[in-house]
């Protein structure tokens, strides 16, 4: 299933994509593509349901975050050798954790608004984890069971604000529309392997990033459990697993977003995403 929710922000509702592409509202059936509408026993019962029979919704409709309700973001630093290289810095010997604002997610084609006094707004395609069912203390072997799904996430980034600014990484990370996700919540079923999806972004129309999930450092059933030793994971938290290379501070010399780019940006399954760029 691929679950979206679309509308006016903060007035968003829950929908569905029927096999044509179309989005059908669910609506009668939740409130929300939050909470228990992530379990096992929710996402069955969204499953049973015929598209065909729901509303249709004008193609042309806003498509917020996938996911609402969303009480942490937890993202994954330096989970790519080959971008930890760009970077100059060492693959880590135990993940890099650290918070984005969960008011910095907004829908995937929303504006990325440059931040007052920013000098280098970077980009990072990246796959998100979306959380289904409470998990604390779970082992690598059974981490998958807590997955409602996945979905693109851009890990936007003000390089200055991250690493010059006196603090740890969440400052650079946090700014508003900072975490475009979706377009949709890809229920797990429908991807075979989440360590063989190819990842893509552009900015106006150059290719930057083309990489694949299969080199990660630390894959998607050790993170679940890894996270899960030091806090809990609740439905519809989100976990954004890392980049790989190609991020506009690896570039010789570094290209950062201006007001006028447009970038775009792809996981196979996933979908696209679609961000215009403009002053805050």
């Amino acid at each position: 299933m691929k679950l979206l929710r679309y509308g006016p922000i903060g007035q968003e509702k829950p929908g569905m994509i029927d096999g044509q592409g179309g989005i059908r509202d669910l609506s009668a059936h939740v409130p929300d593509i939050a909470g228990d509408a992530l379990s096992s026993d929710g996402l069955a019962k969204l499953a049973g349901i015929d598209p065909d029979s729901l509303p249709q919704i004008d193609p042309a409709t806003r498509i917020g975050a996938c996911v609402g309700g969303i009480g942490k973001v937890i993202c994954i630093g330096l989970n790519y050798s080959d971008h930890a290289a760009e970077s100059g810095m060492e693959v880590p010997p135990e993940p890099v954790i650290f918070s984005k604002a969960t008011s910095a997610v907004c829908g995937p084609n929303d504006n990325i608004e440059i931040p007052r006094s920013s000098k280098a707004t970077d980009w990072e395609v990246e796959l998100a984890i979306v959380i289904g069912t409470h998990a604390k203390y779970v082992s690598e072997e059974d981490a998958l069971d807590y997955v409602a799904g996945y979905a693109i996430m851009n890990d936007v980034s003000e390089r200055d604000f991250q690493q010059k600014r006196s603090g740890q990484w969440t400052k650079g990370k946090s700014c508003d529309t900072f975490g475009p996700l979706g377009p949709w919540l890809v229920t797990k079923d429908e991807i075979t392997d989440p360590q063989d999806l190819a990842m893509k972004l552009s900015v106006n129309g150059h290719s930057y990033q083309d990489g694949s999930t299969n080199t990660m450092v630390y894959k998607v059933p050790f993170l679940i459990s890894y996270l899960s030793q030091f806090m809990s994971l609740h439905p519809g938290d989100v976990i954004s697993t890392g980049t790989p290379p190609g991020v506009g501070q690896g570039q010789k010399p570094p290209v950062f977003l201006r007001p006028g780019d447009v970038v775009e940006l792809s996981v196979d399954g996933l979908g696209q995403q679609r961000q215009s760029v403009v002053a805050g």
